[in-house]
């Protein structure tokens, strides 16, 4: 699926010394298991209900104990995603669009023809679920031309600012684009591409985006050849302009969501690591003028997406692995209590 430069030896040396190890155990507990192929998850700050993506729908979770599910959207279509091994994916990206929308990044449909749709959500979960179709906005698609040649799709992960959204996505490999839509009283405008990060990081597949703390900073976290150890970058663009204002080797392999925790300001990081599933993990990203210092925080099977809910728990989605003989999906959502 994607196609990326070789780094130079000594860059790829530097980014693997920059992995520092674990300063102390964190414990982890289940919110949710059973799940299938679970790759994004946004937090409700008024209700702190969590919105899950999963194949094929959309759960609305709220973490109790335990903690109850309910199906929020579904009949999404299926794709495949991957390269040895393959998953079915449904919808990928969640995030929520003031109190009552939900922003959902399709990864159903074939690329150019997915779509960014907007659900309008209550405060309690749905007595029936909302159709996939029945979106109340749909953005997209952005078909083949100019800015891309094969069309985008696959929208991984969504940043909501106060003027706009910004979506991730995987669609023409030599541009690496990240998506605009604009916010106007409170909807949602059309979606365009706004940064080619390829041709400015030199790296595939731009994944994970959050703004930072003072919301300055869009900050992306480049996963890189799915097949190649230690080619995540990071990265930080001025969302008025899409300028890149800094970019450093972030000695990971595949960064697939980024979040800061709400108590201490600092970011962190989840590594899916294709190349090695034992390397994937929780990293907090230590960030200065000269780079990146990654820290693992604890080892995790395959996460996808991370979120800090405003006491400063952080949830983790997981596509896991399933044991040998099992036939119920393998994912989880787990939990870390409020202490990093």
């Amino acid at each position: 699926m994607f196609r990326r430069f070789l780094p130079q030896a000594g860059a790829l040396l530097l980014a693997a010394l920059s992995v520092a190890p674990a300063s102390a155990e964190v414990k982890v507990s289940t919110v949710l298991d059973g799940l299938d192929n679970p790759s994004g998850v946004a937090i409700h700050a008024k209700t702190g209900h969590l919105f899950v993506a999963t194949h094929p729908a959309v759960l609305r979770v709220a973490p109790g104990n335990p903690a109850k599910k309910f199906v929020e959207v579904d009949a999404f279509k299926t794709d495949i995603y991957g390269k040895g091994p393959k998953y079915e994916i449904g919808p990928l990206g969640v995030a929520l669009l003031g109190e009552d929308h939900l922003i959902v990044g399709d990864g159903s449909l074939a690329d150019a023809a997915e779509l960014v749709r907007v659900f309008k959500i209550g405060a309690t979960p749905l007595e029936k679920p909302t159709a996939a179709d029945n979106a109340e906005f749909k953005l997209g698609p952005i078909g083949p031309g100019d800015e891309s040649a094969k069309g985008e799709g696959n929208f991984y992960a969504i940043a909501v600012g106060p003027k706009a959204f910004y979506v991730t996505s995987n669609g023409d490999d030599t541009k690496g684009w990240i998506l605009k839509c604009e916010i106007k009283d409170g909807k949602p405008g059309k979606l365009v591409p706004f940064i080619a990060t390829k041709p400015l990081v030199n790296t595939d597949a731009p994944v994970a985006i959050t703004f930072s703390p003072d919301g300055k900073q869009l900050v992306v976290g480049q996963m890189g050849e799915v097949n190649m150890a230690s080619d995540s970058q990071l990265s930080f663009y001025n969302p008025e302009d899409g300028k890149l204002l800094k970019n450093h080797a972030a000695g990971l392999n595949d960064i697939a969501g980024l979040a800061y925790s709400p108590k201490t300001g600092k970011l962190y990081a989840v590594d899916y690591s294709w190349v090695d599933a034992k390397n994937g993990g929780l990293f907090r990203l230590d960030v200065t003028a000269e780079g990146v210092k990654a820290e693992k925080i604890v080892s995790l099977d395959k996460p996808t997406a991370l979120v800090f809910d405003k006491e400063g728990a952080l949830y983790i989605t997981l596509f896991g692995t399933a044991a040998e003989g099992s036939k119920g999906p393998a994912g989880k959502l787990v939990k870390i209590a409020p202490e990093l």
